[in-house]
């Protein structure tokens, strides 16, 4: 049956899934996998991405991104849900497997280890990667005051 957990830990592992590589969920999808039913088999379409003028301003339609969603029932009873960049139906489908194990009691703490843990150290070396980027090519501006104000 479902476990309770934390909604922000479950947004955090759905948004990890989303952005995890085919390649790492197909590797960690080689081990038996409980079986399901299709809520929603995988289907692709449009959504419209939104921005912010400044960051913080007013809303303005960015433009269109395709996405593919699923959901399913795992025979245990637990619900995964998926949405994906791209259209990968294979992807959206392991996401939701994974989310649905996530909730399980008794196969999430193989799922956190086989998954999500190297996927948070993907992430993690991503992000490190960029930043690194990122700092090499920072320029830094300063003022120097001219005469007296």
């Amino acid at each position: 049956m479902q476990q309770e957990f934390d909604k922000a830990a479950r947004q955090e592992w759905i948004g990890l899934l989303a952005r995890a590589p085919l390649s790492m969920l197909e590797a960690w999808a080689r081990g038996p996998m409980p079986s399901h039913s299709w809520l929603r088999p995988p289907e692709t379409g449009l959504v419209m991405v939104r921005g912010r003028a400044g960051g913080t301003g007013d809303r303005f339609n960015l433009g269109e991104m395709t996405l593919t969603r699923c959901a399913l029932r795992l025979q245990s009873g637990e619900t995964g849900i998926a949405y994906v960049q791209g259209r990968s139906a294979r992807k959206a489908e392991l996401a939701a497997l994974a989310d649905g194990m996530l909730q399980s009691t008794m196969q999430a703490p193989a799922v956190v280890r086989d998954l999500l843990t190297p996927l948070r150290a993907a992430h993690a070396r991503r992000t490190q990667a960029v930043q690194s980027t990122t700092q090499a090519t920072r320029v830094d501006f300063f003022t120097l005051v001219r005469g007296d104000s």
